[in-house]
């Protein structure tokens, strides 16, 4: 997990809020993130909604497997849940088609629904199998996953701070809402609250901005020169291989039912 910051606590907002089975963290990181990848690009290319709805349901076992509690599940996914809801709702509507609803002067259409239905099958799936495999990492170790992988170090920076100083920035702006309550202060639909909360975004600003200089006179006493340094990482492993091969036999599996389909 994310080192826990002096005089804080490690809140909700770190990335690995679950601890993965012993098999799934005894894959290789670049393995489990490559399939994960690997299953995104896959089903980001199946229209079938029983080929999708297989996905979907393999991309739930893994999680359930990789011992992914369902509440932490459904609480992640509830936005994407709340962007799938307005497709299924408009996206009937502007596909032409058989008519399955009429509406006053608005038609939805059958080719319209399977489409929607589609999309949120296929979004689920991925956003999930995201979550089971590359979402139980500790951020650390994605973060070097990601700088093997190819990925600019600039980004795996970038990535690397904001998991680590997110929580930090997140206690800040409680002891600053906490100030803001011992001096009496109730929000309310006026200027008085909209102006107060204006400085408060303000000064988290400024201190964020000064953290940050800080920060980087830290990285530089010890030698940071813009380059990352690559923890060890363990061998590959011949139970790797073999993850691997499933892997591409059940991607395969789905590819030749899409185009059975």
């Amino acid at each position: 997990m994310v080192a826990q910051p002096p005089g804080g606590t490690v809140s909700t907002l770190t990335l690995a809020a679950t601890t993965p089975r012993p098999w799934l963290a005894g894959l290789d990181p670049r393995l489990r993130v490559g399939s994960a990848l690997a299953f995104a690009g896959v089903t980001a290319s199946l229209d079938e909604p029983a080929v999708l709805a297989g996905a979907l349901a393999w991309a739930l076992a893994v999680a359930a497997a990789a011992g992914l509690p369902a509440g932490l599940l459904l609480r992640r996914l509830v936005a994407l849940e709340g962007f799938m809801v307005v497709v299924l709702v408009t996206l009937p509507f502007t596909v032409p088609g058989e008519t399955v609803l009429t509406l006053g002067p608005l038609t939805a259409s059958w080719a319209g629904l399977e489409r929607a239905v589609a999309i949120a099958l296929r979004a689920n799936a991925i956003v999930v199998m995201l979550l089971a495999l590359a979402g139980t990492l500790d951020p650390a170790i994605l973060g070097h996953t990601l700088a093997r992988l190819g990925v600019p170090h600039k980004l795996v920076h970038l990535f690397l701070l904001t998991a680590r100083y997110m929580v930090v920035l997140h206690d800040e702006y409680r002891r600053m809402g906490l100030a803001m309550r011992a001096r009496a202060f109730t929000p309310g639909g006026n200027l008085h609250t909209w102006r107060t909360y204006g400085w408060l975004v303000g000064m988290l600003m400024v201190r964020s901005l000064e953290r940050s200089r800080r920060i980087l006179d830290a990285m530089r006493c010890r030698g940071f020169q813009g380059r990352l340094h690559l923890l060890a990482q363990a061998p590959w492993r011949g139970t790797d291989t073999a993850a691997s091969l499933a892997v591409s036999v059940l991607l395969a599996g789905f590819l030749t039912l899409e185009g059975l389909a």
